[in-house]
């Protein structure tokens, strides 16, 4: 009887050892997975951020190039050059945008400032307001960079 007892235990602690260990590994394989899809959000976030600073200094330079050509009086074939690529520049930032709206909601406000900051380049009055708001673009480009160092 007493053998049967230390079987019984025996295989008991078995099968509970099991269920421990089975239990454990899956703790373990679930929190690996949302370190890495953590990871990979993360870096997609980053990705998106640094693609719209991108997109966003290489519009505020071609708006700045455009306008100052447009203000200095410059030739309209040198001007229609820097407006056709300033409507790149421009079309380049959509997507990254929408990646770090979607992707990073609480960056929205920063994001949609910097590019309202950049798009307000146009049609200015004079090189002092031109060169007041390209400060002010980068300065909220600046903005959207230490949000999103906060934020990720």
């Amino acid at each position: 009887m007493e053998a049967l007892v230390t079987s019984v235990i025996a295989v008991l602690g078995t099968l509970l050892g099991a269920i421990v260990a089975g239990v454990l590994q899956r703790r373990l394989a679930r929190q690996e997975r949302v370190e890495v899809q953590a990871g990979e959000l993360r870096r997609e976030r980053l990705g998106a951020v640094t693609d719209l600073v991108a997109a966003l200094s290489e519009h505020r330079r071609a708006m700045w190039v455009r306008e100052d050509l447009r203000l200095s009086g410059a030739k309209e074939a040198a001007y229609d050059q820097a407006r056709a690529e300033s409507h790149a520049t421009r079309a380049a930032i959509t997507a990254p945008l929408t990646a770090v709206r979607i992707l990073a909601p609480s960056l929205t406000d920063a994001a949609s400032a910097a590019a309202s900051a950049v798009y307000a380049l146009r049609h200015a009055p004079d090189a002092d307001t031109l060169n007041a708001r390209r400060a002010a673009a980068i300065e909220a480009a600046d903005q959207l960079v230490h949000a999103a160092a906060a934020a990720l």
